[in-house]
Order: C-alpha cells, then sequence, then structure tokens
C-alpha cells in the first residue's frame, strides 16, 4: 500500500520535514532538475568551485539528499561525508552510490551534528538550511564541526533583486511550478511546502548577519541567476580574537 503523502509546513517539524523527503527520494533529482528548468546542474557547478574540493580534504555535505553534489566533490579524491536527516534520502544515496570508498553516507541532525569538534576542513549545504527548525543553531553547529581557518559554503535558494524579475519569479513559484510539480513528482504537496519556504526564506543580507553572528568570519556571497539563489561563503576563525572581532563587526 502506497503510505499517504506527506506534507511538512512552516513549523518544520523536523520527523515530518524528513518524512517528506524520505517520500521524494527515488525521483528528487530528475525532479529538481525540471523545476528548476536545468539550472540546478549550473548551481551545483558553482558550489563545488566555491569548495575548490581537493585531495587529503574532509568535506561535510549536510541536506546532502541522494549525494549528487558529495559525488562530485568525492571525486576529487577529498574524504566526503554526505549527511543527512532524511533516512530515505541516506538509503538511496547508498544504492546509487554506496561503491565510492572516499564517499561515506550519515544520518545526520544539522542542529545536533554527531561529529567532533574541528573534524572538517569544509562544511557545506545546498538547499536545505531553510528546511532546519533553527537555521541559527545548524549555522553554530557547523562552525564547531569545521577546523579553524576552514570554511562554510552555503547554496540557498534567495531573493532576486530585480523588481520585475522577482514579480516573473514569483509567478512561476506561485502558478506553474505547482501544476509541474503534480506531473513529475511522486509527492507534489512537498512542493507546495518547498515553495512556502522559499517565499518566506530572508534575503542575502538578512542570512549573511546570520552566518557572522554564529562566530564565522569573512562572510560574502554571490547571486546566481540573478539572484534566485545565492552562495554564501564564510571562514571559521582562528582564535578568540577574531570571534570578538567578527561578533562586534556583525
Amino acid at each position: 500500500m502506497t503510505p499517504e503523502p506527506n506534507r511538512a509546513d512552516l513549523g518544520k517539524d523536523p520527523a515530518r520535514v524528513s518524512g517528506m523527503f524520505d517520500q521524494v527520494a527515488a525521483n528528487y533529482d530528475r525532479t529538481n532538475s525540471v523545476l528548476s528548468l536545468g539550472q540546478d546542474k549550473l548551481w551545483r557547478m558553482a558550489t563545488v568551485k566555491a569548495i575548490d574540493p581537493r585531495p587529503g580534504q574532509k568535506i561535510l555535505d549536510l541536506a546532502a539528499g541522494t549525494g549528487a553534489s558529495s559525488v562530485v566533490l568525492a571525486r576529487s579524491g577529498a574524504e566526503v561525508v554526505a549527511g543527512d536527516f532524511s533516512r530515505g534520502m541516506i538509503a538511496e544515496g547508498k544504492r546509487r552510490h554506496g561503491d565510492i570508498a572516499n564517499l561515506t553516507f550519515v544520518e545526520a541532525d544539522a542542529m545536533k551534528l554527531p561529529f567532533a569538534d574541528d573534524e572538517f576542513d569544509t562544511v557545506t549545504i545546498s538547499y536545505g538550511l531553510r528546511n532546519v527548525a533553527e537555521p541559527r543553531i545548524a549555522l553554530q553547529e557547523m562552525l564547531r564541526v569545521t577546523k579553524p581557518g576552514g570554511m562554510l559554503v552555503i547554496s540557498e535558494f534567495s531573493t532576486p533583486r530585480n523588481p520585475m524579475f522577482r514579480a516573473l519569479y514569483r509567478f512561476y513559484n506561485d502558478k506553474i511550478l505547482p501544476t509541474v510539480a503534480r506531473v513529475v513528482s511522486s509527492n507534489a504537496d512537498a512542493y507546495d511546502y518547498l515553495n512556502e519556504s522559499i517565499a518566506t526564506w530572508p534575503d542575502q543580507q538578512k542570512l549573511s548577519a546570520w552566518i557572522r553572528t554564529a562566530g564565522w568570519v569573512n562572510v560574502a556571497h554571490r547571486d546566481l541567476t540573478f539572484g534566485i539563489v545565492a552562495l554564501h561563503r564564510a571562514t571559521k576563525p582562528f582564535a578568540e580574537h577574531d570571534a570578538n572581532e567578527a561578533s562586534r563587526n556583525g
């Protein structure tokens, strides 16, 4: 019997959100490619370039889903941990990519990461931070598990700056995307939630402020596809002095 479609809401209860992603895991990558008009591949390439993975690095890829981005990072020779709080996504990722020696899939809650302090050279999360119940707690957890001098890279839906393009983008999300999702997705209601979560997510400047407040320094971002997505970068300070400086500037 097919389970009742699960739809999360903006309360972002972890059990409901992870259960929703469990139900869309099998077709998730294909659906995203269709709904983004193929832009997801370009966004992934930009994110990987920002991460600049190299052999010997240890990278944590959060909200990794089925591991589409994690695989690209692992091809560099880096040791990659793909973390996600959806067991369905983790299972699908292992099924597809379980034979890659330097790629490990781990069930992980971004607000309580199951990793030691200062463990990773880079932590990255793509299109997942807005699904976390308390994203500012997650940013602090990412700081904790990153080595001093290590990097944070966040790719997330954002706010187009141009008013006309922003209106066109909202029209697509509100009117066209739901119709297409009902054709290509196994759980169209999930994409209604995802659309709502994008609409209510803070803009580039506010997310940058959250990152600084969490203790990161050298915070910067650039827009992709006119601001539909923003790519944020930051560094973990080497010393408490640098962290205090970041707090004053935040």
